[in-house]
C-alpha cells in the first residue's frame, strides 16, 4: 500500500513526534540527547527550519516546528536519522531499524492551539513522572520559553512573542500559564490528531487547511 503523502503548509505549525521503534529507548546518555540537539541545529539552519518548542525523552521525540519552505520539514528528519541512526547502533553495538517508521505529525492552528501544544510537549516529562516540575528536566525548550535561558536551537513564534513585547512578563506570563490545568480533552485532541495526521485547530482553520491542500494537489496532478 502506497505512503500516504505528506502536506504542509509555509508557515503553518508543525507537532511532529517520533518514537522508538517498538517504544525502544532511543536515548540512553545524555550525550545522546546532546548528539541530537546537535544534529537537529544542523539541520534546521541548513533547510531553514524553525524550531519553536521541543522535549527529548527517553523512547521519543516532540518537535514544533514551522519553514517558509514546508518540504524542509521532512528534510529535516531524514537528515537527523542519517546522522543519529548510525551514531546510537555503533555506539550501542546495534543494527538495523531504530525509529518507528516515519514520524508523525499534525499542523496546529496558530492562534487558538499553539500555546497549548507548547505546554503540552514541555510537561512530557511530568506526566510520564520523570520529574514533578518541567524546570527539573533540561531536555527542553522549557528553559528558553519560561525563563528566557539562551537556547540557539529555539527561534520564538510570533504568537509567543504576541504574549507581551516585553521579554520579562513574557516569560513570567508564560511561565505562569503551566499552573493552568491542561485538560484531559486537549491533551486527547492533540495525541489524536499528530496520530491522524489531521489538522489541530477550529472549523474555519481546518476549511481553510482542505482547501489549500486540494487547490495544492490539482497543482501536483
Amino acid at each position: 500500500m502506497p505512503r500516504k503523502p505528506r502536506f504542509f503548509l509555509p508557515n503553518i505549525p508543525v507537532h511532529v513526534v517520533i518514537r522508538g521503534n517498538n517504544r525502544q529507548t532511543v536515548f540512553t546518555e545524555d550525550s545522546d540527547r546532546k548528539a541530537y540537539l546537535d544534529w537537529l541545529k544542523e539541520a534546521t539552519e541548513k533547510e531553514e527550519v524553525n524550531v519553536h518548542a521541543y522535549v527529548l525523552m527517553d523512547n521519543h521525540v516532540h518537535l514544533l516546528l514551522s519553514a517558509n519552505d514546508p518540504s524542509h520539514i521532512s528534510r529535516v528528519m531524514q537528515h537527523i536519522g542519517r546522522k543519529y541512526v548510525p551514531y546510537f547502533n555503533n555506539k550501542y553495538g546495534k543494527s538495523g531499524t531504530l525509529w518507528e517508521g516515519r514520524f508523525k505529525s499534525s499542523m496546529i492552528e496558530s492562534e487558538q492551539y499553539l500555546l497549548c501544544c507548547y505546554r503540552y510537549i514541555e510537561l512530557n516529562p511530568v506526566r510520564a513522572n520523570m520529574v514533578t516540575k518541567p524546570e527539573d528536566w533540561k531536555w527542553s525548550s522549557y528553559a528558553y520559553n519560561a525563563y528566557g535561558e539562551k537556547d540557539k536551537l529555539i527561534k520564538p513564534h510570533a504568537v509567543y512573542l504576541a504574549i507581551d513585547s516585553d521579554k520579562n512578563k513574557r516569560i513570567d506570563y508564560y511561565r505562569d500559564s503551566f499552573k493552568q490545568f491542561l485538560h484531559p480533552s486537549l491533551i486527547n485532541d492533540l495525541r489524536a490528531a499528530v496520530q491522524t495526521g489531521t489538522p489541530l485547530g477550529d472549523d474555519g482553520f481546518k476549511k481553510h487547511i482542505e482547501q489549500l491542500l486540494v487547490k495544492q494537489q490539482h497543482l501536483r496532478n
